[in-house]
């Protein structure tokens, strides 16, 4: 593995640096979001910036993410280590496979338990959509939709906007959020639609 390309690319959907691990509600959010997504590897011993700061008890480091990755994610995760030597610097590559057995749940200080996935360079708290469709992909095998009077007016709203919120779609077609979420996430597996998800809000776009 050339570490130094990795870093290079910057921390993305599949990538995360920290510079140590410090708390295992932090680092089974990461854990988590990866495992929700399409898995990813977490580079312990790298600051924000990229620069190689190297592990200092790699012992220590690999105790706290297995005791996260066991105790603070909801199935536990499995996570593979591999060390790598870089300028005498010792950078720990914690590798987390996409899970066949998802959503899966990580706890919070207040000991709730939350589903996380990531998004870009994020690990975002999963809005009901998102759980139901990662929930929903582990077990997608090729969904054929017949489109609807509803689907027709959020295509014709979304060719004229570009953009549309749970909220907006509900109202249009004149449905309950719980009737409008459900043909958003069927749109989404079928890779119609997708989410897009900022701070302020969750909305939807063609792809």
């Amino acid at each position: 593995m050339n570490i130094r390309k990795l870093i290079l690319q910057g921390e993305g959907t599949t990538l995360d640096f920290k510079k140590t691990i410090t708390n295992n509600e932090k680092i089974a959010k990461s854990l988590v979001a990866f495992a929700n997504n399409k898995g990813g590897q977490l580079l312990i011993g790298v600051a924000d910036d990229g620069s190689i700061k190297g592990v200092k008890s790699e012992d220590e480091e690999r105790y706290m993410i297995t005791k996260s990755a066991h105790q603070f994610c909801k199935p536990a995760i499995e996570p593979e280590f591999e060390e790598i030597y870089v300028d005498d610097k010792l950078v720990l590559v914690v590798k987390i496979a996409e899970s066949d057995i998802k959503p899966h749940y990580a706890l919070d200080e207040n000991k709730k338990w939350w589903v996380y996935y990531r998004v870009n360079d994020k690990s975002i708290l999963a809005s009901k959509i998102i759980v139901d469709v990662i929930k929903k992909s582990s077990k997608a095998n090729g969904q054929l939709i017949t489109y609807t009077e509803q689907e027709k007016k959020l295509f014709e709203h979304l060719s004229l906007e570009g953009r549309i919120t749970l909220k907006q779609f509900s109202k249009l077609t004149r449905s309950s959020y719980r009737q409008a979420q459900k043909i958003l996430v069927s749109l989404i597996l079928s890779g119609v639609i997708k989410p897009h998800t900022s701070d302020k809000e969750e909305f939807f776009t063609t792809v």
